[in-house]
């Protein structure tokens, strides 16, 4: 077993690597970038190396100096975790070159399984089920747009030699076609440094369930369960759970000796992941290999009991794999989501800033948190915006799928946006309750997922919370104010000073408070609270709308204590009484309630002037580089029409016009970069004839 491991990596899986290497007693070497100075990996890790910029070219895919370091640290093996320079044959055969232990396949591996086109020539031969396509080497647009009307539509285009959804296109009818190829081209060479594409059938309404190999250098090769990712949202995976629920046991036996085939196919050792679309007749077709861990490998760990990377480390050191086929056994259900930081009620958009407030789920047998994130940490917009993968296993589907919505509901962050309520939706979905999916289960539900399109009583029950949570908000300004009076009071020396008076009202009349609070809709809300005293507790009356409501409560430490009637004179007869979490940065504070988080802002009681959001489609939607323009100054263009295209974190987003127009202005050429509300174009409202 080496003694020294450099991880390649960062984050949340350097973490995951880092934890278990430990645990074996082997010394750990971490890398870092400029955004990494404090991660907290680099403090987890035995000792750490500086590499370079924040960008991943200036840093962590900078393979030759990796290597180097792993020399000077005296490293005998690198882990490279998932992304990066994981499935990179090159990085894998200097290290293989330099004396170095790669914690993963041989670069031949990888480099057979790197291009999905001689992928599907090497799986054809060795017998595994192929969807029909095109995977040719001849790339002219003419070929491709022939070949695509030949094998007809739907059909997908895909990043030969790429993967996380990234250079992937759906396309429905021939007109689709070329602009489809070109845009897929444009996002595979800037995400994977080739632009090679495939083509093959698109099928309807398929599952996406995969299975776990792992092999050795004796030729030993098993699966450990199979899991499914089918809830995904532009292909990339939202949610993962194992086993694969509703496969019969032949069907799960054969996925398994077909993954097992492929791997034997390339002479694979290490972990692997066989990548499979199950067609709604219980057919299934190849679709990818991933030649390294897997983000979801935790799941596959909870219901086998056995920890992934201290495989890979026994592998990589020339060990045979710790069980036979025969000795593997399945235990229970377990999910995994992955916590992002983006906004779901805005295309899902990737967020940057720093987290200032984070409570995360009680760890347990039942509950597991990966995460590379601590409270006031940065999330980069140079890298992958995940906070932390949620993982709840039990001894059934539905009991862990429990476990899984009590522990979203637990989990608590502010700072940024996050998808925290969307993934409780999902997880709280009846056709997902009853494993009724296919890998277009997003966009079927979307739209009640993120809180629109919703059911009359979905909707009133929403209406009824953010009700309750401004009502709360209200409360939690009065009782914030009225901890700071004591506070100031408590330090004062001089008794007669005013912050000495923290009751808030005057003996035998009441007191009037008003409080205006700004919310996520950039709505200010102004709210007048009557306060009233019954022996020694304090009420307020508040309305909102039509709703008559009383409230009592208490700060106590950062959660509000609050009681709540409505239409009620009497507050103990209907009081509804609720524990809310509150960060509070400044003059901005989050409330959580359930799975939901509502943000607010104090101000003081002025006009806010509502910006213009027509303006703000012409903005950058978060920090990123110009990719092209798609028209030029002078051209008329109509309402929806791309202006310019823009990419942010490896995904393209195409600027669009607000109205019809005349474009007067293009403020970025391509290749520059643009920070986050940057006017990006200006249209000029056509003149009506």
């Amino acid at each position: 077993m080496f003694t020294k491991l450099l991880i390649a990596n960062r984050g949340e899986i350097a973490c995951r690597i880092i934890k278990t290497a430990q645990a074996m007693g082997v010394r750990t070497v971490a890398l870092y970038s400029d955004a990494d100075l404090d991660a907290r990996h680099v403090a987890m890790a035995d000792e750490s190396f500086y590499l370079g910029g924040s960008a991943p070219a200036d840093s962590y895919l900078k393979g030759d100096l990796i290597i180097e370091i792993a020399k000077k640290s005296g490293a005998q093996a690198i882990h490279p975790g998932y992304g990066f320079l994981s499935e990179n044959a090159e990085f894998a055969l200097k290290c293989e070159q330099s004396g170095i232990a790669f914690v993963g396949p041989s670069a031949a591996a990888i480099d057979s399984m790197g291009s999905k086109s001689a992928a599907k020539e090497i799986m054809g031969a060795a017998n595994v089920p192929l969807v029909p396509g095109y995977h040719g080497d001849v790339q002219d647009d003419d070929v491709l747009v022939s070949e695509a009307n030949a094998m007809g539509f739907p059909l997908l285009i895909k990043a030969a030699y790429g993967g996380g959804g990234k250079g992937m296109r759906i396309v429905e009818s021939s007109a689709e076609v070329l602009e489809a190829i070109q845009s897929a081209r444009r996002e595979a060479i800037s995400s994977f440094g080739n632009d090679k594409l495939l083509m093959e059938r698109y099928l309807r309404q398929p599952r996406h369930v995969e299975v776990q190999v792992f092999a050795d250098s004796f030729g030993n090769c098993i699966y450990l369960s199979d899991r499914d990712c089918s809830i995904q949202r532009r292909h990339q995976k939202v949610v993962e759970e194992a086993p694969a629920p509703g496969l019969s046991d032949a069907l799960r036996v054969s996925m398994g000796e077909a993954a097992v085939a492929a791997a034997k196919a390339i002479n694979y050792e290490g972990a692997g992941t066989v990548e499979f679309l199950l067609d709604t007749d219980g057919s299934f077709y190849f679709m990818e290999m991933n030649t390294r861990l897997q983000v979801e490998h935790p799941v596959t760990e909870l219901v086998t009991g056995q920890d992934l990377v201290k495989w890979q480390l026994m592998v990589a050191s020339g060990s045979k794999l710790p069980l036979s086929q025969d000795e593997v056994r399945i235990h229970g259900h377990a999910f995994e989501v992955r916590i992002y930081a983006e906004d779901p009620q805005n295309d899902f958009l990737p967020a940057s800033g720093k987290l200032n407030f984070l409570r995360e789920p009680e760890q347990s047998q039942y509950v597991r948190i990966d995460s590379g994130i601590r409270e006031n940490d940065v999330i980069s917009n140079f890298y992958d915006p995940m906070i932390s993968k949620l993982i709840t296993w039990d001894e059934s589907r539905p009991r862990a799928l429990q476990r899984l919505v009590h522990a979203l509901a637990s989990y608590q962050i502010s700072g940024l946006k996050h998808n925290i309520e969307f993934l409780a939706n999902i997880a709280k979905h009846k056709a997902f309750a009853n494993a009724d999916f296919s890998t277009d289960f997003i966009e079927r539900y979307g739209d009640a997922l993120i809180g629109h399109d919703l059911s009359a009583d979905a909707a009133k029950s929403k209406s009824d919370e953010r009700q309750t949570a401004l009502a709360l908000a209200a409360l939690y300004q009065l009782c914030a104010r009225k901890a700071d009076a004591k506070r100031c009071a408590i330090n004062s020396d001089d008794p007669y000073s005013p912050w000495g008076a923290v009751s808030g009202f005057r003996l035998n009349s009441a007191s009037v408070h008003q409080v205006a609070l700004l919310d996520d809709d950039q709505h200010v809300n102004h709210l007048e609270l009557t306060e009233t005293q019954v022996a020694s507790q304090c009420f307020y009356r508040l309305a909102i709308n039509d709703t008559q409501l009383t409230l009592s409560g208490e700060l106590i430490g950062e959660t509000l204590h609050a009681e709540i009637a409505v239409n009620s004179q009497s507050m103990k007869s209907r009081a509804h009484k609720i524990k809310v979490p509150v960060s509070h940065v400044g003059d901005d504070f989050t409330l959580f309630i359930g799975s939901s988080s509502y943000h607010y802002q104090a101000i003081q009681s002025e006009v806010i002037e509502e910006q213009d959001n027509l303006e703000d489609t012409l903005k950058a939607p978060m920090n990123g580089t110009i990719v092209t323009h798609l028209v030029a100054v002078g051209d008329a263009v109509t309402a929806g029409q791309g202006i310019m295209v823009m990419e942010a974190m490896k995904m393209e987003y195409t600027i669009e016009s607000p109205f019809d127009g005349i474009v007067s202005a293009l403020f970025f050429n391509a290749g520059e970069l643009v920070s986050d509300g940057m006017l990006l174009a200006d249209v000029t409202v056509s003149e009506k004839e």
